[in-house]
């Protein structure tokens, strides 16, 4: 008997899946039908984790599906959005990390170690060019609160004037974990950020019956076709789905024209409204109202760093 349906990618290694019914959690395995090809997509791994799939399998029910007998993944349905990085420094091959997210949750510490604030705004941007609501997260805030109260002010007003919602929580000791569990009750999130920042602590802090994976992948494992890759669905007690992350070294931005990159930050698109010309690159144009806006501390310098940090690359990032 050959049964038909639709379900969510929850894993993915190598050729070998997991789906799942959500927001059912009855995990079953399934492998590739021929060459899935993306209209337009340059990425390496046509299906990632969080799309929406359609399978059959030869069995009387989903639950007689075994790794002896898989199900066969034969399409991909169109993405609501997803989040997207070139793989390396030098490739021109991209990887989805995940698809279909109600919310990013990116992950990130004052010290312990030391945020990279161009490497945040990268992730942000690609969040907004992708439609991604997005949440910042401060970990391990019981280590500086006091001793870089004014690194963790200055943070909290650059990305707050940013318009990015900005938590504090500390997987130590709890403090801000029930909010963080209540905001992602009932959604599909992923948790994403440098290796270091506490990841996997926080997802086990949230639902101690998880153990999410500790340590980094090697960004070698992410540059062939035939990748293995280590991105993984959670399903929280509490309720909802936690995509969980490799810690990333790096993150290169993905089919954006230079002229487009301004669009993607907010505080500067609203600005831009007022500028004298159009379209304006915010470098050296005069009656520049993003420019005045840096000046007048109404848009951080920091901010407007890594905007002019992205201009420059041509193909490249820190």
């Amino acid at each position: 008997m050959t049964i038909k349906g639709q379900a969510t990618v929850v894993k993915h290694t190598g050729s070998h899946y997991l789906l799942s019914r959500l927001p059912e959690w009855n995990l079953f395995p399934a492998v590739l039908r021929g060459k899935i090809r993306l209209k337009g997509s340059t990425a390496t791994n046509p299906v990632a984790v969080g799309d929406v799939v359609n399978f059959e399998a030869e069995a009387d029910a989903v639950e007689d599906i075994s790794l002896e007998n898989p199900a066969a993944i034969t399409s991909v349905e169109p993405r609501r959005n997803y989040i997207i990085r070139k793989s390396t420094n030098l490739s021109r091959q991209s990887h989805i990390i995940a698809a279909n997210l109600d919310r990013a949750f990116i992950i990130a510490t004052i010290d312990f170690p030391e945020i990279k604030l161009p490497f945040l705004d990268r992730i942000l941007v690609t969040c907004e060019v992708y439609n991604v609501p997005v949440t910042i997260v401060l970990n391990k805030v019981d280590l500086y609160r006091e001793s870089h109260k004014e690194m963790l002010e200055a943070f909290h007003e650059i990305y707050e004037g940013a318009g990015y919602p900005v938590m504090e929580v500390s997987a130590l000791t709890g403090e801000g974990i029930e909010a963080l569990r209540e905001a992602c009750r009932g959604h599909v999130s992923l948790f994403s950020g440098v290796s270091g920042v506490g990841k996997s602590s926080l997802i086990k802090a949230l639902d101690p019956s998880l153990d999410p994976r500790v340590g980094e992948i090697s960004d070698v494992h992410l540059q062939g076709k035939h990748t293995t890759t280590f991105y993984e669905m959670y399903s929280l007690a509490s309720g909802g789905f936690i995509v969980d992350t490799p810690g990333l070294r790096g993150f290169g931005l993905v089919d954006l024209k230079k002229e487009e990159i301004a669009l993607y930050f907010p505080e500067m698109l609203e600005a831009a409204q007022d500028c004298r010309f159009a379209p304006c690159t915010h470098t050296h144009e005069p009656g520049c109202a993003v420019k005045d806006a840096v000046e007048a501390g109404e848009i951080s310098y920091e901010r407007y760093s890594s905007y002019l940090g992205m201009l420059d690359e041509e193909g490249k990032y820190r």
